[in-house]
């Protein structure tokens, strides 16, 4: 569920590893431009009950990826609620055995410290309370294998962080970053699948965490970009570090580190 910038070439890398796959994308004239690359893709979306084509194809599965986003900026966080009950409900009419969410570490507050899966989370006290109550539908009496990977910061490929701080004020620069490379995050869904880690919550993170601003000036010294032009003094925002540790403990390796991320200039 979900055929974007990181579903795309999650679905490709899938492919070449001998998965049959079908999967959903907003419109059809996407769906068509998956289909010449040999994607199986439908005009498929949660509005937030399903809409469009696929159906069939997309929940006749042994595994479903879930993948998509609250639209906070357009719709209310109830809305992704809906479509993540939707998709519950779904699931388990088709009866599919295996189900992946990909969620993200916003779900940790920043609390000026290290953040692990086993930490207790609530609705109050969660920093995406969305994500957090969306995770939450998805294990209520379930009756399939769910696990949940809370993926750090996308990043890499035209995902550029310096760019997005370039020439600005005020940037916060002390704290640590929790980046993933979207190559490692496409790797660590399917060693999750590969190795059978079900029922468990992994963070998707690279285990390198510099500064913000040392990512930034590094982003513009190479890149040929201008780096902002201050950033938040007195250091006030608060901050965290999210932790690998578990799922490198499967023997999952990242390739990528921040300060090394390969891009793609637009």
């Amino acid at each position: 569920m979900g055929l974007g910038w990181l579903g795309k070439p999650l679905g490709e890398f899938l492919l070449k590893k001998g998965f049959e796959l079908h999967g959903s994308t907003t419109t059809v004239e996407k769906a068509e431009r998956l289909k010449k690359k040999g994607i199986n893709a439908y005009p498929f979306f949660l509005n937030p009950t399903p809409e469009g084509e696929g159906g069939r194809e997309i929940f006749d599965a042994d595994v479903l990826i879930i993948n998509i986003p609250p639209q906070l900026r357009s719709k209310s966080e109830d809305f992704h609620l809906l479509q993540i009950e939707a998709l519950r409900r779904l699931v388990e009419l088709r009866r599919i055995p295996k189900v992946i969410f990909i969620s993200a570490t916003s779900v940790y507050p920043d609390l000026n410290r290290e953040a692990f899966e086993s930490d207790i989370l609530t609705s109050s006290t969660a920093g995406n309370r969305t994500l957090f109550e969306a995770e939450n539908l998805l294990r209520k009496h379930k009756r399939y294998k769910l696990s949940v990977i809370r993926l750090g910061g996308l990043l890499g490929d035209d995902r550029i962080p310096g760019m997005y701080v370039s020439n600005k004020e005020g940037v916060v620069g002390h704290a640590p970053v929790n980046y993933i490379h979207r190559q490692d995050a496409i790797r660590l869904i399917h060693w999750v699948i590969e190795n059978g880690l079900w029922n468990q919550t992994f963070n998707g993170v690279a285990p390198f965490h510099p500064l913000r601003r040392e990512v930034y000036e590094k982003n513009a010294k190479e890149l040929g970009f201008a780096a902002p032009l201050s950033y938040e003094f007195p250091p006030i925002q608060p901050w965290k570090v999210v932790s690998s540790k578990k799922i490198l403990e499967t023997g999952f390796t990242f390739i990528h580190h921040p300060l090394y991320f390969t891009y793609l200039l637009p």
